[in-house]
């Protein structure tokens, strides 16, 4: 039977704008990063696209090295695209990234044009798409200059393989350079996608204000901190979670200071009504420069859950003291379940000057 979404698909679900941009986006996205890959079961990942869809979920993000293995989720996402979504083309907002390895060699990663914009044409022919509505570069690359990486993105909206610009990744400094690079070539940038949650708490030192001066979006990769901001880690470390393994992202040593915390923190969820992920959900939404919280599942009543987190996204002055009390230290550390990342090491780039007058003359020749 071919698939007919909810006609009352848009009655619940908030939207909201990309910064000062008119697009706008679902206060919950989702992400393809895991389970749905070409390990994975497909009809599973299909299932879930489909429901996401008749919630109001418009926003699809993906990456070119999603999977596993590497690929393989946006090969499933065009898939899904063709048996049961492209008839709602219109209606979506499909993005992916390019930054991390690929393929062998020098332009296999990182943030030259040349690997941008053929990871790009490649993602595109995995999804069977024409264009993609956002195209992020995914993280920033030391040795190639950032204006370098800029007009690849420029490029790329330009020639209409991406309607929009966006960056994943970039501190503070570096995304406020990369938006003035982007404004000076016409092409603005419309989002950020960072790492952000009740544990991880960095764009809190700059980011987040330099995107509400530059009117971009924001859109934080895991809020729920790999699942440790979930009912799951209550009672400790269970066996085959993330933190039980030992090439997770999560480590035992990071995870059990932090049991104390996901405890408390579920009891002032539980007082409100809802899980602790949930409440992990809209407490990165009352940020007003936080556009969508983008969330993974592994199920179709996962997505439910998820969604039932915006029945309550207000907060009492008092729940956000207690918060706050409990995150005190968060603030200060920036993480308690990573260390600090490295800086990352002096870009080797023209002068500024050279480079804009270099830019002007390029705009005159347009």
């Amino acid at each position: 039977m071919n698939y007919v979404a909810d006609e009352n698909r848009y009655n619940q679900m908030p939207y909201n704008n990309c910064g000062k941009w008119g697009l706008k986006l679902p206060a919950i996205s989702l992400g393809l990063w895991h389970n749905f890959g070409g390990v994975d079961v497909f009809e599973n990942g299909r299932a879930m696209c489909r429901h996401a869809f008749d919630l109001g979920i418009t926003h699809f993000d993906l990456a070119n090295n999603y999977g596993p293995p590497p690929g393989s989720a946006e090969e499933n996402f065009g898939k899904i695209m063709q048996s049961d979504l492209a008839p709602y083309r219109d209606e979506l907002i499909i993005s992916t990234k390019a930054g991390y390895l690929m393929w062998p060699g020098p332009y296999g990663e990182w943030g030259s044009r040349k690997y941008l914009l053929s990871s790009l044409d490649q993602s595109l022919k995995r999804m069977k798409l024409d264009y993609v509505d956002i195209f992020y570069s995914h993280r920033p690359d030391p040795d190639t200059p950032l204006e370098e990486t800029m007009m690849a993105l420029d490029q790329a909206v330009r020639q209409g393989k991406a309607i929009y610009a966006g960056i994943s990744n970039y501190p503070a400094e570096m995304a406020a350079e990369a938006s003035q690079i982007l404004k000076g070539l016409g092409t603005p940038c419309l989002i950020h996608q960072p790492k952000y949650s009740m544990f991880e708490r960095w764009v809190e030192g700059g980011l987040l204000n330099v995107l509400e001066k530059e009117g971009i979006g924001c859109i934080p990769f895991s809020p729920l901190a790999q699942g440790l901001l979930t009912d799951k880690y209550l009672n400790g470390i269970p066996e085959g979670s993330r933190a039980a393994k030992s090439w997770g992202f999560l480590k035992p040593e990071q995870v059990e200071p932090a049991i104390g915390k996901v405890k408390q923190l579920n009891k002032i969820a539980l007082q409100r009504g809802q899980t602790l992920a949930q409440m992990a959900l809209v407490w990165l939404l009352k940020d007003p420069r936080v556009t969508s919280v983008l969330i993974g599942a592994s199920s179709v009543q996962q997505l439910d859950d998820n969604i039932a987190a915006l029945k309550n996204l207000q907060f009492s002055k008092v729940e956000l003291v207690l918060i706050e009390q409990i995150l005190s230290d968060v603030k200060s550390d920036q993480s308690i379940i990573q260390p600090k990342a490295n800086p990352i090491p002096e870009r080797k780039t023209p002068s500024r000057g050279d480079f804009m007058q270099d830019l002007a003359k390029k705009l005159d020749r347009r």
